[in-house]
């Protein structure tokens, strides 16, 4: 059936295809996250614990989000391992970092992310989606501070 939600066909190929790449660096940095909250040591153990589960909680849920929003677009969600390696700004880690370098990994994604969600923007204002801006700025402002949060545990 024909969508018609008040956003061009091309508008909403665009806007999606941005939320491919926001989808993308969201599942990168939920793995690395995850992976992080595993295998972290150190003095600082159990507040970094703590705070990477906060942190990929937080982006599992904003995974589903992300995706939802890319469907109701009319277009399907990329849901494989490749997909998204191929989609995402963010790295891998497959080593185990110290605790600071994992830190310092997190702020660069975090960061990056921003990056990504802010170059959507322009899309979602062109096609007048209203939704999927505000969804940016939602995930944006989590992006920010948790940089923010993150880089102050480096000083």
């Amino acid at each position: 059936m024909k969508i018609d939600i008040g956003i061009s066909d091309a508008d909403r190929k665009s806007i999606a295809e941005g939320l491919n790449k926001v989808l993308a660096d969201t599942f990168a940095l939920y793995i690395k996250t995850h992976s992080f909250h595993w295998n972290v040591t150190g003095p600082m153990f159990n507040t970094l614990h703590t705070m990477f589960m906060t942190q990929y909680t937080e982006l599992w849920t904003a995974l589903d989000e992300i995706a939802e929003r890319i469907r109701a677009l009319g277009y399907p969600a990329p849901g494989s391992v490749s997909q998204f390696a191929q989609l995402a700004s963010i790295k891998e880690e497959t080593g185990v970092p110290k605790a600071n370098d994992m830190i310092r990994q997190l702020v660069e994604g975090h960061e990056a992310a921003a990056r990504t969600i802010r170059s959507v923007f322009p899309l979602a204002e062109q096609g007048s989606d209203e939704p999927t801006a505000d969804l940016l700025t939602q995930r944006l402002q989590i992006h920010d501070k948790t940089a923010w949060m993150l880089r102050s545990m480096l000083e």
